[in-house]
């Protein structure tokens, strides 16, 4: 039976956390990095106004006790035999709750919601976009969380700044798990917020100050592996260190391996997420790419060891197949997409562009929209879904070129994980539009994986990140096929359409 350093299956378990923007999991994994017990509940989603998507805080908590016990309970093992848990989480989202009674003042904003563009642009023409870029790695979004804690703090009535606290759904979900003790965060959701300076790796007194926002609601910022605390007893029975907390996507990083200059790994889920790692070095992108937070640990010396990112965040992908079923109903099963895409020898001249809450990397366009163009009375649902398909992997396209523009590894390969890279021909149609294999391993929940995995090793549950790596095991690599000529001439037409959906507002 394979062991990690010392550690044997009799030795404990680790249990993760992965609370999404859809929904929220648990999984319970064994000491050879199988999962024994898992469980899942979807979460509601709030649209109060167009372009707005809100969460309920309180229903993110209550999911969190129940998938947590339940997986605990399929898994048949007792809480006291845990040995740590990890979190990841959905990036970006914030709230503010009272910290006397621990009640959310205003539901969650999600990461998608625009309501603060008006805020970004009027940051952006005052001329704080450099500024706001050489400290935080970020562009002025309303995808990040300062200026969505801004509004927070405008539009909440009667606000007591001596009983309040802010964060992003780690701290919120940290601060319920440890009985309010600890209100803290870590350096990779820490630098989504658009308040982190990238370089001391501290909330920047500056732009606290620009936004007027209180440093004394925020979390504090520790490195990503190392102990958070413990879980309050009377939740699960026993305490359980946290031992770490990540962003979903860096979590993804981490879980596929990519832990250094030359690997990178796309996250296909409700958006789609690229991100590259840099090594110890902040890499600054002329391609709008935003320079992140991988993870962040203590090393031997007692220093902090930061490791670095590209990001190319793409708002809309998962969530347009949704869509089709949801919306337009012109599906009933995300799966059909598939079967839908092969009947058709092309597109029929149809292009798609994803911008349902705007655009993100490369053009960072919050005022774009999505559409479709090239509808003739000969297209077909087919070509409809085709175009749809098409549209998320032109986008990864987008973002690999500024990688590569950015960095002096080229890519060589990507990973990829997430809902949709089930879909075989979407990921024969990246490889093909990319040049370079795609791989696919069986594991798709590498995001709770890469949690699991860096709780582990922070408690020293295992000891040999490169052991657990190379266990990972590859499901299919797709390589390019014959296709790719026309996947790529295509390309330069689906850069036309996008063009003309840019400040559609």
């Amino acid at each position: 039976m394979q062991t990690f350093g010392s550690i044997t299956p009799s030795s404990g378990y680790i249990l993760a956390l992965d609370l999404g923007t859809t929904g929220n999991r648990a999984f319970v994994f064994n000491a050879n990095g199988e999962i024994i017990g898992q469980a899942y509940k979807e979460l509601t989603q709030y649209y109060p106004q167009p372009g707005w998507l809100e969460h309920d805080p309180e229903e993110i908590w209550r999911d969190t006790c129940w998938v947590m016990q339940t997986a605990i309970k399929n898994a048949q093992i007792k809480p006291s035999a845990i040995a740590a848990l990890g979190l990841t989480v959905q990036r970006e989202t914030c709230l503010i709750w009272d910290k006397t009674t621990g009640k959310p003042l205003h539901p969650a904003i999600v990461w998608q919601d625009r309501r603060t563009a008006p805020l970004c642009h009027q940051l952006q023409e005052q001329g704080y976009g450099q500024e706001i870029y050489d400290r935080t790695g970020l562009v002025i979004d309303a995808y990040f969380s300062a200026t969505k804690l801004r509004w927070l703090l405008d539009n909440i009535a009667d606000i007591n700044l001596n009983h309040v606290l802010a964060g992003t759904i780690d701290s919120w979900v940290l601060w319920n798990l440890t009985g309010g003790k600890v209100h803290a965060t870590d350096h990779s959701n820490a630098s989504r917020t658009m308040l982190m300076n990238l370089k001391t790796c501290d909330w920047d007194q500056t732009l606290l100050e620009l936004l007027q926002i209180p440093a004394d609601i925020l979390p504090q910022i520790q490195p990503s592996l190392g102990k958070f605390g413990c879980t309050d007893a009377t939740l699960l029975g026993a305490e359980i260190p946290i031992a770490a907390i990540l962003g979903d996507q860096q979590a993804s990083l981490f879980g596929h391996g990519c832990d250094r200059p030359g690997l990178m790994k796309c996250t296909y889920g409700t958006g789609s997420f690229l991100v590259a790692h840099t090594g110890s070095n902040i890499v600054r992108s002329q391609r709008q790419l935003i320079s992140t937070v991988a993870w962040t640990q203590i090393n031997q010396n007692n220093r902090l060891d930061v490791g670095y990112a590209l990001e190319g965040s793409m708002f809309t992908s998962g969530a347009c197949v949704q869509w089709l079923r949801d919306g337009i109903k012109l599906i009933k099963t995300a799966a059909e997409t598939e079967a839908m895409a092969n009947q058709v020898t092309d597109n029929g001249g149809v292009y798609f562009v994803p911008a349902f809450s705007g655009l993100g990397a490369p053009h960072w366009d919050m005022s774009a929209r999505g559409a479709f163009f090239g509808i003739t009375a000969s297209v077909q649902p087919q070509h409809l879904v085709r175009a749809v398909l098409e549209a998320i992997a032109y986008q990864v396209l987008e973002v690999v070129q500024a990688i590569n523009a950015s960095c002096h590894i080229p890519m060589g390969r990507l990973t990829v994980d997430g809902g949709a890279c089930e879909n075989n021909f979407l990921m024969q149609f990246q490889a093909d539009v990319l040049g370079i294999p795609v791989e696919r391993p069986i594991m798709r929940d590498t995001t709770v994986q890469g949690a699991a995995f860096a709780a582990g090793l922070a408690v020293g549950f295992w000891d040999d990140y490169a052991a657990l790596v190379s266990q990972r095991q590859i499901d299919r690599i797709f390589e390019p096929s014959q296709g790719k000529h026309q996947a790529a001439a295509n390309f330069a037409t689906w850069q036309q359409a996008v063009k003309r959906t840019l400040a559609w507002g």
